[in-house]
């Protein structure tokens, strides 16, 4: 009780302060005597969060208070690349709105100007104010561990309860974090009522609450957006991580640098690849002791699919836990391209873009998912024809190899052409849903993607495995799928990467050396525009000195590739995953391969985060999502096919003769329900959250409501003393 007491006797005097009054210091001074210790900048935010209400600090003043011509510039936490051909009043109408003021549309965030060559694009450095970073992670609800260890939502009114001994408030919020505030403000530009359309280009047109920085980015106005890397915490992090073959990850670090959505995806598949060693066990055992049977490897795989994702989901939760983001629900904050009409939310208050979910759910299933339905109807359709043509080609007893595979081929070409525009229309349909936060919008495109893939990469196993029957050509198929599978994600997404990216700093390192006779040595290959190529509001911008380190970090990272997401790494697991529990009792070793490609997939995917791509903006999540789902749609689906392989096994059919067609149905049927009557029972014996989570979110509830409670006593105390003057109910004579 008397750590709550003290929590909320910190912001009681700013909430007691009338709010229309003047900011008095001596006052705030005698009634936190620490204020002046802490920051310069404590007075300002006084006046901020009392005189001033929610209004934030004009541009003009939080650039005052950061830099002038006498001091250096401010550390960039976003780089912005605009088009070359952009109109001028464009860019002084979007220069205006990412450093005007918030009540005008504004981001209230610091530009500079970066020496380039015009002609090839408006490079801009994006910073923030100190008092800004504070107030903006206020409002973000951002999670922060207090002196006390525990994760809770930061506000400044509390600040000394963030600030351990010997930490300075500069280090309060890590660099990710940073950046993702800027992202955040730069995001949430949104176009006011009279923004009827982009400047100078009337068919760009706008409506209110649009967020003009996804507008521009769709036309390609704003060309590239990206923050820079840390070159020597890189360092650091990649000594414990991909050099270090069988360390243990830094999931820690990992998390603090790349934030928490990359940090569960390497949590997940390093615990994934631990789980491979009893797979890899038992299936070396089947082949060496039952490899007449596979009665024990079918029962072994469902129950240990269903174990390892029940365990997964309590270390999920956990993590969600110590990292704050456990109380993440889709009430959220939207995101930026949440589309609808501006208006007070019911229950934060605050005015963000309103949309009714009915016309979501609308969208959804009348029209997104028969058209997906017809995609997945097509692709199989198209398994089949291969299928047919290469039977055909097979009965015409050709003896040309090339013939006989040309329909496979045929097909791998045409499945990856049509993944890839698939992938636009799904990605198309969720946006045209219009998903209010984040989450919801990558579950649902995800689910839609990993439909496709399912049918692309599995019918082909399930045909041969119950309509043709053959349980070698099973085998053959399925260990070629998945030796090969691996190798090509090996090839694209290590190898190739590499190899560009080594071959195409050759070229411009050559490109270079050809017209270096044409530059000044001294400019480092910066073409400094000249006073007249400058429109006047890029004069007024500070401009970054040509021997700042950040230029070349700036030019260099703007060249890698793009990071998409963790999509594809969670897609690569769990078609790896169909083909371990789905179908490996005809391929016991199917386990090894996996655990031996992801011990190097591990390393491989650290390595191309911290070489090879950009550095992607933090996310916070608490879970995998969609994932979760599907990997548990698998688990499901494996009991069934696990009891078929082994109900048309050879082996076990001569092994009883005497057991007619009707008999192995009803004992396909009965064990089927007897696995799943084990697979409920762990799911309802193994709780999601460990006993010690459900136990520190009850208790974080009940400080809450604690804390509440005394606030409103203070508030009746002082209430009932003005009007009645009396002090312990004595009346006054």
């Amino acid at each position: 009780m008397t750590s709550h007491t003290n929590r909320s006797n910190l912001s009681l005097p700013t909430q007691q302060m009338p709010p229309n009054a003047e900011f008095d210091s001596t006052w705030a001074e005698e009634d936190d005597p620490h204020i002046h210790k802490l920051w310069a900048i404590h007075r300002t935010i006084h006046t901020l969060r009392g005189k001033m209400s929610k209004q934030q600090l004009d541009a003009s003043d939080v650039m005052s208070d950061e830099f002038d011509e006498n001091t250096s510039l401010p550390p960039t936490y976003l780089v912005i690349k605009i088009a070359s051909d952009i109109k001028e009043n464009t860019l002084t109408w979007l220069i205006d709105k990412i450093r005007g003021k918030r009540r005008d549309g504004g981001a209230e965030l610091i530009v500079m100007r970066q020496p380039s060559d015009p002609d090839d694009g408006w490079i801009l450095h994006l910073s923030a104010s100190k008092i800004k970073f504070l107030e903006t992670a206020e409002e973000m609800e951002l999670m922060k561990e207090d002196k006390t260890g525990m994760m809770r939502e930061f506000t400044v009114g509390q600040l000394e309860d963030f600030l351990p001994d010997g930490m300075h408030v500069d280090d309060l919020l890590t660099l990710a974090e940073k950046q993702t505030i800027v992202r955040h403000e730069l995001e949430n530009i949104r176009a006011l009522a009279e923004d009827e359309h982009i400047p100078g280009y009337p068919t760009y047109t706008l409506y209110e609450g649009q967020s003009i920085f996804q507008v521009c980015l769709k036309y390609k106005i704003i060309m590239k957006v990206y923050p820079l890397h840390d070159q020597e915490a890189l360092k650091k992090l990649g000594r414990k991580w991909y050099m270090s073959l069988l360390a243990k990850q830094p999931i820690e670090e990992i998390r603090l640098y790349f934030g928490e959505a990359i940090a569960l995806y390497f949590t997940f598949l390093g615990f994934y690849t631990a789980t491979l060693v009893v797979p890899v066990f038992v299936g070396l055992l089947q082949l060496m002791i039952y490899s007449e049977t596979m009665s024990l490897f079918c029962v072994f795989n469902v129950v240990w699919v269903t174990l390892v994702l029940e365990i997964w989901k309590r270390k999920s939760n956990e993590l969600a836990f110590k990292w704050g983001t456990i109380g993440m629900t889709s009430l959220d904050e939207p995101r930026p391209n949440f589309r609808g009409s501006m208006g007070y939310d019911a229950i934060t208050g605050k005015l963000q873009p309103q949309s009714p979910r009915y016309m979501t759910y609308i969208k959804m299933y009348c029209v997104s998912i028969p058209i997906v339905f017809l995609c997945l109807v097509a692709a199989f359709v198209m398994m089949l024809a291969s299928f047919w043509l290469e039977e055909y080609f097979k009965q015409t007893r050709t003896s040309d190899d090339l013939i006989i595979l040309f329909p496979s081929i045929v097909y791998s070409i045409l499945v990856y052409i049509i993944n890839c525009y698939y992938r636009k229309l799904a990605t198309f349909l969720t946006e045209w849903e219009n998903h209010r936060t984040q989450s919801q919008h990558d579950r649902h495109r995800v689910t839609k993607l990993v439909l496709f893939e399912f049918v692309n990469n599995f019918m082909s196993l399930f045909y041969i495995a119950f309509v043709v029957r053959d349980m070698e050509m099973l085998r053959s198929q399925l260990q070629t799928m998945l030796i090969i599978f691996q190798l090509i994600s090996h090839v694209q997404e290590a190898v190739l990467p590499l190899a560009v990216k080594y071959y195409g700093s050759k070229f411009t390192s050559w490109k270079k050396q050809l017209f270096s006779s044409k530059k000044h040595s001294k400019s480092k290959f910066y073409k400094v525009p000249t006073e007249d190529q400058l429109v006047p509001v890029l004069k007024s911008l500070p401009q970054i000195p040509i021997d700042d380190s950040r230029l070349d970090s700036a030019n260099k990272e703007g060249e890698m590739e793009d990071y998409e997401g963790t999509y594809d790494d969670y897609l690569e697991l769990f078609i790896q995953f169909g083909y371990i529990f789905l179908f490996s009792p005809v391929y016991p070793i199917a386990a090894f391969w996996a655990l031996f490609n992801n011990i190097l997939e591990i390393r491989a995917d650290a390595f191309k985060l911290c070489k090879i791509y950009q550095r992607p903006m933090s996310r916070r999540v608490k879970d995998i999502g969609a994932w979760q789902r599907c990997f548990e749609i698998i688990g499901a689906m494996s009991i069934m096919t696990n009891c078929g392989l082994l109900c048309l096994t050879p082996e076990l059919k001569r092994s009883a003769p005497e057991v007619g067609p009707v008999e192995w149905v009803l004992f396909f049927v009965f064990l089927e329900h007897v696995l799943l009557g084990i697979r409920y029972l762990l799911h309802i014996t193994i709780s999601d959250k460990p006993e010690w989570v459900r136990v520190a979110l009850a208790k974080k509830n009940y400080e809450s409501k604690q804390a509440l409670k005394f606030e409103r006593s203070q508030k009746n105390k002082g209430l009932l003393r003005r009007k009645f003057k009396t002090i312990h109910g004595t009346h006054a004579r």
